[in-house]
């Protein structure tokens, strides 16, 4: 008979008197989503791999560096300006991949179908699919299909897991971030999410919004290819720009000092988010992500980033600078010389734009 611990005691670290139940804000990528992932999923799952806080786990096999990443998406619309769902799921688990340095070479596919989804539209998705991981020949390898009832799955969601091979010796994440760093923004911000919404309202703008969304391995690869010191990516999906630098600056314990008039906002979607009164910085991206790398080559890196077609419009926008603290902040310094301490938006902003 096995030995029962006394001291065993269940402990619940998620404060439930203040959160019940699930929000649609615990999945906008800000603070909701912050306290879920620090106070449930690491505390349950804790190891180092997670506890990187990167974009995927990268993991080391018999010599093999590897990178591993899962994500879901759960779009409304299906089919968006730009793209659509199946592309989206492909491009993002890539590029997911990307961020942590890795080439894509795998991916998973699970589909949840809700009844009486139409199988031309399926088929127009998979279709996509195929067409997306063809850009930058990855294949779909391995996959599970589930059908629910009429009206509980919102026609179709999708997770996919990736694989990716790392082939150079760095270790690219927020841990290697350091003062000094040059960030560099690989191009215009705010395209995607406001894209989706207005599809999803019906909204008619002068100027036709299309999303950004992109596979970000090839310029990512030219980076490395070219022998940079490369310390941290990230791509600027849910919470935008200003979420990802303050989720960067908080794992690298430095301050992430960005400069307002260096980052491009379209005028469709600035004139968008002024009228729906949105922050284009925390809407989210599908095609774009910082970097950040010593100052000394930031300008080789440009060069490198602007030849790609995805990149062609990046720009240094800031730098890293040590932390009084040791806390990390992020820092949007204006065109009128202040400086205004960039936070996680405390609810969802957009939802199911992803």
């Amino acid at each position: 008979m096995a030995k029962v611990n006394d001291k065993f005691e269940l402990s619940c670290p998620f404060p439930f008197t203040d959160y019940p139940s699930i929000t649609i804000g615990h999945g906008g990528g800000g603070k909701l989503t912050s306290q879920l992932i620090e106070k449930i999923f690491r505390v349950f799952f804790a190891n180092r791999y997670l506890d990187a806080g990167h974009d995927g786990a990268v993991l080391e096999i018999e010599g093999l560096k590897l990178a591993f990443t899962t994500d879901s998406f759960v779009v409304n619309p299906l089919f968006f300006p730009g793209g659509d769902i199946g592309s989206l799921s492909v491009i993002g688990t890539c590029n997911d991949l990307a961020m942590c340095g890795a080439r894509p070479l795998y991916l998973s596919c699970g589909m949840i179908l809700e009844e009486g989804l139409g199988t031309e539209t399926l088929s127009r998705i998979t279709c996509s699919m195929k067409k997306a991981a063809g850009e930058v020949a990855v294949q779909i390898v391995t996959g599970d299909t589930k059908v629910v009832d009429r009206g509980k799955g919102d026609s179709v969601f999708i997770n996919t897991s990736g694989i990716g091979l790392i082939e150079h010796g760095r270790m690219v994440g927020p841990a290697a971030i350091k003062p000094g760093d040059a960030i560099i923004l690989s191009g215009d911000v705010g395209r995607h999410g406001v894209a989706v919404l207005a599809q999803r309202e019906g909204l008619q703008f002068e100027t036709s919004l299309v999303s950004d969304v992109a596979h970000l391995t090839p310029a990512v690869l030219s980076l490395f290819a070219a022998g940079l010191e490369v310390h941290c990516l990230r791509d600027l999906t849910r919470g935008g720009l200003a979420t990802s630098l303050v989720e960067l600056a908080e794992a690298a314990g430095a301050d992430l000092v960005v400069e307002e008039s260096r980052i491009a906002v379209s005028e469709p979607v600035q004139g968008a988010c002024e009228m729906l009164g949105l922050d284009p910085f925390y809407v989210a991206n599908e095609g774009r992500f910082v970097v950040l790398l010593p100052q000394s080559q930031a300008e080789k890196a440009l060069s490198l980033l602007k030849a790609k077609e995805v990149s062609a419009e990046a720009a240094i926008i800031g730098a890293v600078s040590s932390s009084a603290s040791g806390r990390g902040r992020a820092v949007l310094k204006t065109p009128y010389g202040v400086e205004r301490l960039l936070d996680r938006l405390s609810g969802e902003q957009l939802p199911r734009i992803c």
